[in-house]
């Protein structure tokens, strides 16, 4: 049996873990070593990509100036998660600002150490992100379209940082990289839409709140439509091996969202298209190994 101090304790863990998000940061761990085995650098050994120590920097880099970012989003939001996430807010504050406060500056003091041990360029670069966190969390994401555009980029700077380092310019990676920023874009005007009675309480000028649930729909399904051009560029233009299945899947998911999406009216209902969008997401960081199947089913052999 766990004493009333170790249940405390175990408690704030937890809390700790919902505030920066763990089983997002640790998507974001598994996508960066993914794309950087099977699109980044896929000329390269698997092993030698694995062991690769400035990799490993540079990702757990990433995952503490991410949770850093967590943590200063959640201290800007609290008033506004009360209304939107009540259970999630009275989770997350059984740690005391301050705590969060005092973590989030050891975080990306950690960050930047883990990012000098690669190059001064990946030093300024953790520092312009992190930089660019905090704006965005204190001031950006009460505007209408900068706050959305800005929170996109931000979700997928550290997968630009992997690429600078391998150097990789080909056509495809770009391709992918408008996917994925489609498809961010979509997720975080589905959650303003979601956070609509807080946005609203809080001032917050969201697309939303400015123009109206119609109008946030309209770019929503345009959004949609826009995602489709690169999903179908990978699938007939590129070789992108099986994972073209995961883009057909997508764009099946993408068709329902947006026939969801217009009969939605509550934040239940919005919540629902936030998850599709999220399992779109999650779907394509495990799919990446379908690009080359051959190296997964040379890797099974191997371990067998």
């Amino acid at each position: 049996m766990l004493t009333r101090r170790q249940k405390h304790i175990l408690l704030k863990f937890f809390s700790m873990f919902s505030v920066v998000r763990g089983y997002n940061i640790l998507v974001v761990v598994i996508a960066q070593y993914l794309a950087s085995v099977y699109i980044l650098a896929h000329n390269k050994a698997v092993k030698a990509v694995v062991l690769d120590v400035n990799l490993l920097m540079l990702v757990l880099a990433s995952a503490a100036a991410i949770a850093g970012g967590y943590i200063i989003n959640n201290f800007y939001d609290s008033e506004k998660d009360l209304i939107n996430r009540p259970r999630k807010s009275m989770l997350d504050r059984l740690v005391s600002q301050n705590t969060k406060l005092s973590f989030y500056f050891v975080l990306n003091f950690i960050s930047v150490v883990l990012a000098s041990y690669v190059a001064f360029s990946a030093v300024i670069f953790f520092s312009v992100y992190i930089f660019g966190i905090w704006l965005y969390s204190h001031k950006l994401k009460k505007m209408p379209f900068i706050g959305n555009v800005v929170s996109a980029l931000l979700t997928i700077a550290p997968f630009f940082v992997i690429f600078v380092y391998y150097k990789n310019f080909e056509q495809v990676i770009f391709v992918h990289a408008m996917f994925l920023f489609l498809v961010i874009s979509m997720r975080e005007l589905t959650k303003d839409l979601e956070n609509l009675q807080g946005d609203m309480a809080q001032d917050y000028h969201t697309i939303p709140v400015v123009y109206g649930e119609n109008v946030s729909k309209t770019m929503l399904t345009v959004l949609g439509v826009l995602t489709l051009l690169p999903a179908l560029l990978l699938i007939f233009q590129f070789q992108v091996g099986r994972m073209n299945y995961y883009f057909y899947l997508s764009m099946v998911l993408l068709i329902i969202f947006v026939v969801m999406l217009w009969k939605a009216n509550s934040r239940s209902q919005y919540l629902v298209l936030h998850n599709i969008l999220k399992l779109i997401i999650v779907l394509g960081v495990v799919s990446i190994p379908l690009i080359d199947i051959g190296l997964v089913l040379n890797k099974i052999t191997f371990i067998r």
